[in-house]
């Protein structure tokens, strides 16, 4: 607490009172098993009988009347990141689950705001405390305003952090996308390694196919396609980190004959392939760009060639999306995690692979077992505290907490989904599959 928010608590003594008396009203509303200890030390409940060690904890007035003043989730983030706001007694996804309803979180719909209004009227005069934003993405966000995007900028702001950051909670195959989980119960490793063994069933990998992976990260599935397939891998990733990472890899697995990375922009390829893997990559193209992808891709893909891409998306919106203005969850995941970024929905994407002369076989969604991996990921990371501020910083460590708890909470409620889909280059000739999915589950 600063000496500030003291001051205004002895020269407001009516605001502690009316922030107990707004959360009881929001406790009778909410009733969730969390409570908020304000700044002064008294702990106020937000449900009935509540029992749950859940906590929510605000540092002074001055939070309240900054969220006032502009209530974006980007300013609320702000105040976490710099622990003016804070949790205890539990994961952030659990916190989040606590104001689950019917598997969706409460609207601020549900409330009067003109009667928040008048009773938090008194916050708005208080000094507002502001957060430094030391820790955004330095520079456009959206990608939209730059005639050439510097996706290279945009990659190494996420993935550049520490390669020892990431293993602090990915699996021992450094695998940072979907797992799949053929038992809710299976452990993290399980289910990755399943994750890339479907992959490679799905593109009917085998020995003598030459596999091209867009944003191959770590190394992990094209590593798998040569040990347990037979194929011959080309990488390409835009993170130093990760290249540094997986060529090392490689040479300890003796691969280095099967198996090279690049360093380079997916415009920039060349070649011919049999198969081609987009696992996780096609989130960070932006929206204007994707035709210009699927066509690139369609380029290097052989003609008896498969292509699977798997890549988050949204719901379709009711008009274009090109254009439209962020919600504020969209804004602060490309100011603090993944600038550039942005997604498509499947309707539209799907669309984009046939424009372009792919098609379309297969469409699975995996949206649960992103949830789940992304809760996994949270408890490990939420686990090695300690180690990641080592390495971060606690500031750092705060947002990809927040960002793990939140995006697992979004594939829960269905805000966010997943697709892997499947394709072939040209719809005049029989596709090089077999008649049924069987041979995916022997």
């Amino acid at each position: 607490m600063t000496t500030g928010d003291k001051t205004t608590t002895r020269q407001n003594p009516r605001q502690l009172e009316t922030a107990r008396k707004l959360i009881r009203e929001l406790a009778g509303k909410l009733n969730a098993q969390v409570s908020v200890r304000l700044w002064d030390g008294p702990v106020e409940p937000l449900g009935e009988n509540v029992t749950s060690p859940l906590q929510i904890a605000i540092s002074g007035p001055g939070v309240i009347g900054a969220i006032l003043r502009r209530p974006s989730l980007d300013n609320i983030i702000r105040h976490y990141i710099d622990k003016r706001i804070d949790f205890s007694g539990g994961t952030l996804i659990d916190l989040g689950r606590a104001f689950d309803r019917d598997g969706r979180a409460v609207s601020s719909r549900q409330f009067k705001r003109l009667d928040l209004l008048r009773q938090l009227s008194s916050f708005l005069m208080t000094p507002a405390e502001t957060p430094p934003d030391a820790h955004g993405f330095d520079g456009e966000i959206s990608g939209r305003a730059q005639s050439q995007r510097d996706n290279k900028a945009f990659v190494q702001f996420h993935y550049d952090l520490s390669n020892e950051f990431y293993a602090l909670f990915l699996d021992p195959e450094m695998v940072y996308s979907c797992g799949y989980f053929t038992d809710w119960e299976n452990d993290l490793a399980q289910a990755q390694h399943d994750k890339l063994e479907m992959i490679c069933r799905k593109l009917r990998s085998k020995p003598g196919d030459r596999m091209l992976d867009v944003g191959s990260g770590w190394g992990g599935l094209v590593c798998h396609a040569v040990q347990n397939h037979g194929v011959t891998a080309h990488g390409i990733t835009l993170s130093q980190e990760q290249l540094d990472y997986a060529k090392e890899k490689v040479t300890r697995l003796g691969l280095a004959d099967k198996i090279t990375f690049e360093l380079t922009d997916y415009a920039n390829v060349s070649g011919s392939f049999d198969k081609i893997a987009s696992i996780g990559m096609y989130e960070h193209i932006g929206l204007k760009n994707i035709p210009g992808y699927m066509q690139k891709v369609r380029s290097l893909l052989a003609d008896d060639g498969l292509f699977l891409n798997h890549a988050i998306s949204r719901r379709a919106p009711k008009r274009s999306m090109l254009g439209r203005n962020w919600r504020p969850e969209e804004r602060a995941i490309a100011k603090y995690i993944f600038p550039g970024g942005e997604l498509d929905d499947i309707g539209r994407s799907v669309t984009a692979m046939e424009r372009a002369g792919f098609e379309v076989h297969d469409v699975e969604g995996w949206r649960l077992h992103y949830a789940r991996t992304c809760e996994i990921w949270c408890n490990r990371l939420t686990a090695e505290r300690d180690a990641a501020i080592a390495e971060i910083g606690e500031d750092k460590y705060r947002i990809w907490v927040a960002y793990l708890a939140g995006v697992s909470l979004a594939f829960s409620r269905g805000t966010l989904r997943i697709f892997q889909t499947l394709a072939s280059k040209n719809p005049k000739r029989p596709p090089p599959l077999p008649p049924t999915r069987a041979d995916l589950y022997r």
